[in-house]
This record gives structure tokens, sequence and C-alpha cells, in this order.
């Protein structure tokens, strides 16, 4: 299985943007493009109909060693035996998901600004979220923070795997890297691409590049 210090590009197989019945196939063009990381998330649907899809998933990512995310359930990620789950500020401690998902499975800490990264590197996440960068329709509550700090939530936390994330795409990904990012989320740049592995691959050129 990749580690998470090796992931650069992070995939997330949303439901607001893939259909349910797309998304093995999904999976599928985003690990042959190169993707580093698949989440699924699966905003408004019932707990098991999230295991039901994470089920059909697991193998396919499991197959190509990439890891998988089941977001905001870590009673769902336990049962499936995923490689992380993903959570955001409003849930629970970190203590919390490490006693339901144990210390080997991966856990993400989404956050909105560089207190809430100090947060997420003392409660010893294995990576944070960082954004949203810039308005987008899968964070509308949240009010983007902009590249400008980018710089520094890197330069404090070195060692800490940063996934810059909201509104990025492929158009922009220059400016980001530009501000200092090494590592992105994409979701509907990815999940909207007419050619997913080409997507994949252009924007895995210029984060390794």
């Amino acid at each position: 299985m990749k580690d998470i210090a090796d992931c650069r590009l992070y995939g997330i197989l949303d439901l607001g943007y893939c259909d349910r019945e797309k998304l093995v196939a999904m999976a599928r063009e985003m690990i042959a493009g190169d993707i580093d990381i698949i989440q699924l998330r699966a905003k408004n649907h019932a707990p098991e109909d999230i295991l039901a899809m994470g089920r059909e998933i697991l193998p396919v990512t499991r197959d190509a060693g990439i890891p998988f995310i089941i977001n905001d359930h870590p009673e769902i990620a336990a049962e499936l035996e995923s490689d992380g789950v993903h959570v955001g500020q409003d849930d629970p401690s970190m203590g919390m998901v490490r006693r339901i998902v144990g210390d080997d499975m991966l856990v993400g800490r989404s956050t909105h600004s560089l207190a809430h990264a100090h947060d997420g590197a003392a409660e010893e996440a294995d990576y944070i979220g960082f954004g949203p960068l810039f308005a987008t329709p899968t964070k509308p509550d949240y009010t983007p923070i902009g590249t400008e700090d980018i710089a520094a939530v890197h330069r404090e936390y070195p060692e800490l795997p940063i996934f810059c994330i909201g509104g990025v795409k492929k158009e922009n990904l220059p400016e980001i890297l530009a501000a200092g990012a090494r590592r992105v989320v994409i979701v509907s740049g990815i999940l909207q691409a007419p050619d997913v592995p080409g997507y994949i691959r252009e924007v895995k050129a210029a984060l390794l590049g």
C-alpha cells in the first residue's frame, strides 16, 4: 500500500458528481491515471448504502495498492476495514476516532485555517486537508481562505502531509504550486474530465515536475 507521505494527488469519489452505478468504473479510471489516494464522499446517504459502496470499491483500490478513505464515518471505515477515514472540524476528536478505527488506520482531518492546522498536527492526524482555497460547490458553507497561508502551513509543519483542497483544478494548479503547495485534492476537475486518466497524468506531472 502506498505510504501517505508519497501521495501527492488525492481524488474523491463524490456522489454529487459521480453516479452511484459509475463509482467502480470511475475508481478504475482514476487508478489508470496514477491517482495516489481515493476517498468515498457520500453526503446524505444512509450508512448501509455507504458501506455497500465501499465494499465494491475497496477490492479495486487494494489490487492497485492505493489507499481508500471513507469520509465522515469512522464506524463504517472500521467495519469495512478501509485504509483510512477523513473527518471534519465538527466531527469527533481524534482520540474518539482512534478508539473506533484503531491505531493502524489513516485518519485525516479537514482544516480551514492555520489554527486548525495547528490543532490537527497536535492531535497527530496522519494528514490534513487545508482549505477551501477557493469557492467550491462541495463546501458551500465555508469561506474560501485563499492561497496566502499555504507557504506558512508547510513551513510550520514540514513533516505533515498537507493536501490543499477547495476549487483546485488543473487550470489553477500553477498558482497553487507557486504559493507553496506540494499536495492537492481535486474533485470535480477529475470527475468531470472527458479523459480522466489523461487529466490525472497532467496534474501528476505538474506536481512532480
